[in-house]
């Protein structure tokens, strides 16, 4: 089979909500990302053959295919198309999928996978929330097949995390140092600058603003918890955040005729439903049955990343995978360094790829729950 070639990566730094990247619009917050991946590679820009971004409630300035909004917005060929997808917060990780397999196939060559959300002007659920004015007051449980088969159980991610938390033994007190580890993490990769070749500055902000350096378990303990179980916390979930992300993804012809060079391969690639009520656990069971497909075991990988969502998920995905903490989520994740749902899988994809880089290490693995339960898996390999 034809490979697919990771040729660049590159992420904006997490504005907090309402900090430092509220205010820009979403065509131009992803038009940003994608200069900084054309200036830096030498191809033409009509040469692009697609541009492929993730984005989940695609209402107001996010509506309109904001993929190709955000090419034209960077000021580039209007030959070059672009189309927007929803696999929640898997969305730009698919993208990755979706430029790779056309790559593979054959189809193409030169293809822009990244994603972008600016959550701070348009919330999570903003799309199901514009529905209840057409008169849907919810979108799961307006639909007579739905409560056929599955009831009307809540349909949310913290119903999910709580629902986890409660079944793989979890405590309180352990879901809360496992964020403040993510938090300690981050505030060490930032301050030595590992961050630092990943990150393209914009509007004056260089650095992830969402960091929590100075947190303390004694902080998390007082917080509120929001579950009937009393587990899940702010202090124990994924930032909202504003971000953009993208990878450059070429074929092996592009190689040769662009004179690129290559950083790392895209190994294997797959995706995998489960249980739509726990939602967040689809990593657990995609995880086992890539390395299946892969000819791997966990021993086989040296870096993984497993979004953050709330602090469970990964919890209980390294306990059933085998993945130990001591490779995962080595910089932080989500709880520290936020989640801009539809730009997050690129933006752990770049994290990692530059990670492994850095150690020098061959395979690194990346997935994450997302709504519906299911679950993107993708191993790279360093060249």
């Amino acid at each position: 089979m034809a490979e697919a070639y990771i040729i660049d990566a590159a992420r904006t730094p997490t504005g907090k909500r309402r900090g430092s990247l509220q205010d820009i619009h979403g065509a131009d917050l992803g038009a940003h990302i994608i200069r900084e991946i054309v200036e830096r590679n030498d191809i033409p820009e009509a040469d692009y053959d697609d541009v492929i971004f993730g984005c989940l409630d695609a209402v107001g300035p996010l509506a309109g295919n904001i993929a190709r909004s955000a090419w034209l917005v960077a000021g580039y060929d209007l030959s070059v198309p672009g189309v927007t997808i929803d696999r929640q917060c898997g969305s730009s990780q698919q993208a990755v999928h979706f430029a790779a397999q056309a790559v593979m196939s054959g189809t193409q060559d030169v293809v822009i996978a990244g994603g972008v959300q600016t959550m701070s002007k348009i919330p999570i659920g903003a799309a199901m929330v514009a529905g209840q004015d057409l008169g849907f007051d919810h979108v799961f449980h307006t639909s007579p097949g739905w409560v056929e088969r599955f009831g009307k159980a809540p349909v949310n991610q913290f119903y999910g995390a709580s629902e986890i938390a409660k079944k793989w033994g979890l405590s309180r007190q352990e879901l809360e140092e496992f964020s403040l580890a993510s938090h300690q993490r981050a505030a060490k990769a930032r301050s030595e600058g590992w961050f630092d070749r990943e990150i393209s500055s914009i509007n004056g902000l260089k650095q992830d603003e969402t960091i929590r350096a100075n947190t303390t378990l004694e902080q998390m303990a007082d917080l509120e918890a929001f579950d009937e179980h009393g587990l899940i916390t702010a202090g124990v979930a994924s930032q909202t955040c504003d971000g953009s992300s993208a990878m450059l993804i070429a074929s092996e012809a592009a190689v040769k005729r662009y004179n690129l060079k290559p950083r790392a391969r895209v190994h294997h690639l797959d995706v995998m439903g489960d249980d739509p009520i726990l939602m967040l656990t689809g990593p657990i069971a995609a995880t086992k049955r890539a390395l299946k497909r892969a000819g791997m075991t966990a021993n086989d990988i040296d870096l993984a990343e497993c979004n953050e969502a709330f602090a469970p998920v990964p919890m209980a995905w390294m306990r059933e995978t085998g993945i130990p903490h001591e490779k995962t989520n080595v910089n932080g994740g989500a709880i520290a360094l936020g989640h801009p749902l539809g730009s997050t899988g690129t933006k752990l994809m770049t994290t990692l790829l530059h990670e492994m880089e850095r150690r020098e290490v061959r395979y690194g693995l990346q997935t994450m729950c997302e709504g519906g339960g299911v679950a993107n898996v993708t191993i790279i390999e360093r060249l």
